[in-house]
């Protein structure tokens, strides 16, 4: 069966999914490039309001790199440098970079490459037998730097060195433990509350969801804000959103919000 990226968008929810079923979604260098391609299609949609990740079936998010192919994409240093700082690293990006949220859907293996795009997401809901890590170790070669970037700023350097140097799988609960997770629920929910999730960003104001996004990536640099984002903070009050929100507040009613 090809290996593949599927993209699909219903109700303002993109669903991505990376799709590789004969070796558990294992992730190759096409589908990186597809993974990347999907979520720049995302980027270009403004009728997106949330995307959910998930792997293809029910046994797997993604179990890592697709290593027999490395013999040949990572065979020399400058082909790993390219498969790392190009492949991996632009679709990590595109992910961490989305706009709007992102949900990581998570039934069974989590490892390796497939922790680090789960990492990217801003919210990450897993089944009880769901496992994670990176058990790298006893392949020979390290997690790469710019990836490990990424899974030291979620969880900070002593659950990675813990990951990286025991090379041990964790269980859905001490992954949540960890920070590795936002919630755990059983297996056959998973799809059930990761759609519940996406409904309830739906419910709120897009452009809301896109500035909360904004600012925590803002806050995270450490460095003061300036006078003009203080004020630019407030660019709210000129939307019909905002106006939207505070009618049906004091209407009683839902609100319906338009993105503007």
């Amino acid at each position: 069966m090809d290996t593949k990226i599927e993209l699909a968008v219903m109700d303002g929810v993109a669903t991505v999914t990376l799709d590789n079923p004969a070796k558990l979604n294992a992730i190759n260098a096409a589908m990186w490039r597809e993974l990347r391609a999907a979520m720049a299609r995302i980027a270009a949609d403004d009728g997106v309001r949330c995307v959910i990740l998930r792997g293809a079936g029910e046994d797997a998010f993604a179990a890592g790199g697709d290593i027999e192919e490395f013999l040949t994409v990572r065979a020399t240093v400058d082909d790993a440098l390219h498969y790392h700082d190009e492949l991996v690293a632009d679709a990590l990006d595109a992910i961490r970079a989305c706009a709007v949220p992102t949900i990581a859907a998570i039934r069974g293996a989590c490892i390796g490459g497939g922790l680090e795009i789960a990492g990217c997401c801003d919210i990450r809901i897993a089944g009880e037998s769901a496992r994670f890590g990176a058990p790298i170790n006893r392949l020979g070669f390290s997690m790469y730097p710019g990836e490990m970037a990424g899974l030291l700023a979620l969880v900070g350097p002593a659950a990675v060195l813990e990951i990286l140097l025991e090379g041990r799988i964790l269980g859905a609960r001490e992954a949540l433990q960890k920070g590795l997770l936002t919630r755990v629920v059983d297996d056959e929910k998973v799809f059930d509350e990761v759609a519940a999730c996406a409904a309830r960003i739906c419910a709120g104001a897009p452009l809301v969801a896109r500035w909360h996004k904004q600012w925590v990536h803002r806050l995270m640099n450490g460095t003061p804000l300036t006078a003009q984002e203080k004020r630019a903070a407030f660019d709210f009050l000129a939307t019909d959103d905002y106006r939207e929100g505070l009618e049906a507040f004091l209407a009683k009613r839902k609100p319906v919000f338009q993105g503007r």
